[in-house]
């Protein structure tokens, strides 16, 4: 089964603070974009990586990844106004003989290859859509305005990664229906694995990795620094 993966990073980001769009902030000398593709790169079984990125800066983008060398074919489509539409553009552009597509975050730049090919096992495997998760380790509360209503039983929620994994049929199908969705239809979901729910399709949780965090925030770019900064130490790129 060949496997693809889609990266939409046409978003702005702006909790990172102004500037260029969050795919684009540098880490260790490089975007966040660059480490994304190469953690999607060098797992095995990805061979080929779609980035929907901003209509104008496709260009610009293209020539930035031209410069690396990847272990799969890495190509760049225009994305859309939304992260929805992104990736269902991306999905639109991949080869027919795709069986299996991965969508990953940019904000997510440091996930392990392993954790990649992980989660394109499981749906290779099993499985018609699969999650990467982690625990909670803070309290959780549900609150209105100022008011805490209920606290959450933490051992039952869990957080969730990407990259996403899925067939290829099941994905399509889930954003064939949010392309047609109203905003109040599409509600609260803020991820590909929303989408299949939605559906009625059964989503597979494997273990996420704590070194696939999001950065969202400057001190997450600071916590992802530090990461890096520890990879090459070990030898690393």
């Amino acid at each position: 089964m060949r496997t693809a993966a889609i990266v939409p990073a046409a978003g702005r980001g702006e909790r990172l603070g102004p500037g260029r769009p969050k795919a684009l902030r540098l880490l260790g000398g490089a975007p966040l974009l660059v480490h994304a593709v190469r953690a999607l790169a060098r797992a095995r079984g990805v061979s080929l990586v779609v980035v929907a990125a901003p209509g104008p800066d496709v260009p610009a983008v293209e020539r930035l990844l031209a410069d690396f060398e990847w272990g799969a074919d890495v190509e760049v489509v225009p994305g859309g106004e939304s992260r929805h539409s992104s990736v269902g553009r991306a999905l639109a552009a991949l080869p027919a003989d795709v069986d299996v597509v991965l969508v990953h975050d940019a904000a997510r730049p440091l996930a392990p290859p392993e954790l990649v090919e992980a989660v394109a096992s499981t749906v290779r495997q099993r499985a018609d859509a699969c999650v990467p998760v982690v625990p909670l380790t803070d309290t959780v509360k549900e609150v209105a305005a100022d008011t805490v209503l209920r606290t959450l039983d933490r051992s039952q929620l869990r957080a969730v990664q990407t990259p996403q994994g899925f067939r290829r049929a099941v994905l399509a199908k889930a954003h064939a229906w949010a392309a047609e969705a109203s905003a109040e239809e599409l509600g609260a979901i803020t991820d590909d694995a929303g989408l299949v729910e939605r559906l009625g399709i059964a989503v597979t949780a494997i273990p996420g990795s704590e070194e696939a965090f999001k950065v969202t925030r400057p001190l997450d770019l600071v916590l992802a620094e530090a990461l890096l900064a520890r990879r090459r130490a070990d030898g690393a790129r």
